[in-house]
């Protein structure tokens, strides 16, 4: 009889204890379930930027996403971190994540330079429309295996690749005096960044780099002669102002940025709240595409305004251009073994022997 008591009471005793774990991670689940992560992002750019004010759509679609576990808060260019140091905050950790373009970094991640508009790389001639020309590129990141290969490179600096966005045609000039070929250009001082400084100086240019916030100024004052940005150079930062003319005849189509993530802060997230981070980095992508866009419209309004002036170059100076880039693809592939994967890719998409 003590024998079956002891038995029983055995049995209730493990009972108990297993409905106490299951309570308790029961309540864990839940307590993990409420759990609200913050998190800060900080743009590469400062405010008036379009890609920087865009960053909203962002924020408010992780929230949506997430079911409001995911409060991302949005700064601009200096307001945590000068914009040549938020790399390095990001990678420790001190910024959660950072909107930017790859080419800022290149001296760090050699495929950075690629990735952020390779001179005449990410044109598709194939489509007709802003939007069908962004969905051709985006599809050559997604579905070519090229995203994974920069995910690759820029884990090894503790960070995730979480998705990328659009600034529109870059470079986009704007010059202090009407330019037509390559012979106006000679000895011209133009702010410009990464890899197009190399690009600009190749046809007889002198590519500085200075603060886009700096660059107003420096126009009005002719310490430089010419700036590159994206579109918001006029609808954002009003540089047309002093620089009303653009100069085309050298941009990519489209040209991309990205949001990168301190991989510790990644990893820390569940799958769920993962899920929700991608699907805010795809909105934020659309969100580019549609804000650039309409900022096309509205600097086609000021060319026909007159505020802004439409310089074309020659085909001389277009093909110099060409020539230049086409070198920086070469000089590219040499870097290491992840930027030779990346112009062959590269070719490939384009038909480029």
């Amino acid at each position: 009889m003590r024998k079956n008591l002891t038995f029983a009471a055995s049995i209730m005793i493990a009972f108990a204890v297993i409905m106490s774990m299951a309570i308790g991670h029961q309540v864990d689940s839940a307590q993990a379930a409420d759990k609200v992560y913050r998190m800060k992002i900080q743009s590469l750019f400062p405010r008036g930027d379009l890609s920087m004010e865009t960053l909203k759509v962002f924020a408010d679609s992780a929230a949506e996403h997430s079911k409001g576990q995911l409060q991302i808060k949005v700064f601009a260019e200096p307001e945590l971190s000068p914009g040549d140091q938020l790399f390095g905050a990001t990678k420790q950790g001190v910024v959660d994540m950072l909107q930017g373009m790859g080419g800022m970094w290149g001296g760090i991640v050699p495929i950075g330079y690629i990735e952020f508009n390779l001179p005449l790389a990410f044109i598709a001639p194939e489509a007709d429309t802003f939007k069908a020309k962004a969905q051709v590129i985006r599809d050559f990141f997604i579905k070519n295996g090229f995203m994974d290969l920069l995910r690759d490179e820029y884990a090894k600096q503790g960070l995730y690749l979480l998705d990328i966005h659009t600034y529109g045609p870059v470079p986009f000039v704007l010059s202090t005096k009407p330019i037509k070929t390559c012979n106006d250009l000679q000895g011209m001082k133009i702010k410009a960044d990464g890899g197009n400084i190399e690009y600009h100086t190749g046809v007889g240019m002198q590519g500085v780099q200075i603060s886009p916030t700096e660059t107003y100024m420096g126009l009005k004052l002719g310490t430089i002669d010419a700036a590159e940005w994206d579109v918001s150079a006029v609808t954002g930062l009003k540089w047309n102002e002093v620089a009303p003319y653009w100069v085309k005849g050298m941009e990519c189509d489209h040209t991309t940025g990205h949001i990168l993530v301190s991989l510790k802060k990644w990893n820390a997230l569940p799958d769920d709240l993962k899920a929700a981070m991608h699907a805010a980095g795809e909105a934020y992508w659309h969100a580019t595409v549609d804000a650039y866009e309409k900022e096309m419209a509205v600097v086609d309004k000021l060319v026909q305004e007159g505020k802004v002036v439409v310089n074309d170059l020659d085909q001389e100076c277009r093909q110099k251009y060409a020539d230049v880039a086409h070198k920086m693809w070469e000089d590219y592939a040499k870097q290491d073994e992840a930027s030779a994967k990346a112009i062959a890719m590269i070719k490939e998409w384009r038909g480029v022997k």
